[in-house]
């Protein structure tokens, strides 16, 4: 499990300044579009409030999509509003009594559909048998649209809690079958964002040896 300097490990370059990220910051987003990132991550917060992660530390949930939306803005370089907004959400829809009407009502039709697709394709509905949760998730990875970028942000992100310890319950050998699934899962998703693939491959790589 690898750490630097007593880091989480999970946002690698947040001290460092990159010579090569492009000038536009989530800054240069108008008013609008900043109330509703802000909006979201508080309806996220809200939603999750009584949620943990399963690492031993209890962290809270919310730390999740935050964390999703970071590593898209920061490492995928991807800065649509729309895209990152559903990336916030796509959990309260999967994770708690959250409805898409309600992601509609609160946050429009454009991110109702998106964490739709998302949630259609990072499915991990607990109704399901493990086996096919992991199959549909293989299946669904070729269709390209938006919601491909932020599923390879939520398993980077995951992939990196995974390197910080064991979760709760786990043992070693399901945690390399994670792996070994993630791996089958990105092969499908090659082409999307270069950025992401080359991080994933990395995690990936450096814990099948």
């Amino acid at each position: 499990m690898n750490t630097e300097n007593g880091t989480t490990g999970i946002y690698p370059d947040i001290h460092k300044e990159t010579p090569k990220s492009p000038s536009k910051t989530i800054m240069d987003h108008g008013p609008e579009d900043l109330a509703l990132l802000v909006k979201a991550a508080d309806f996220a917060a809200r939603r999750h409030r009584h949620q943990k992660r399963k690492d031993h530390a209890g962290t809270p949930y919310i730390n999740h999509p935050i964390g999703v939306a970071y590593i898209l803005t920061n490492e995928a370089k991807v800065f649509d509003v729309i895209t990152l907004v559903a990336a916030i959400l796509h959990d309260t829809v999967e994770d708690t009594k959250t409805t898409l009407e309600e992601v509609r009502e609160h946050f429009g039709q454009e991110v109702r559909f998106l964490v739709h697709d998302i949630v259609k394709e990072c499915t991990d509905d607990k109704s399901l048998p493990s086996e096919t949760r992991k199959r549909m998730q293989v299946e669904n990875a070729p269709h390209h649209s938006h919601k491909e970028i932020v599923h390879l942000a939520d398993k980077l992100y995951n992939l990196r809690d995974l390197e910080r310890g064991t979760p709760l319950g786990w043992d070693r050998r399901r945690v390399r079958e994670y792996f070994k699934w993630s791996k089958e899962v990105v092969s499908g998703l090659k082409g999307t964002n270069e950025n992401l693939e080359i991080l994933l491959d990395d995690v990936i790589n450096r814990n099948l040896k």
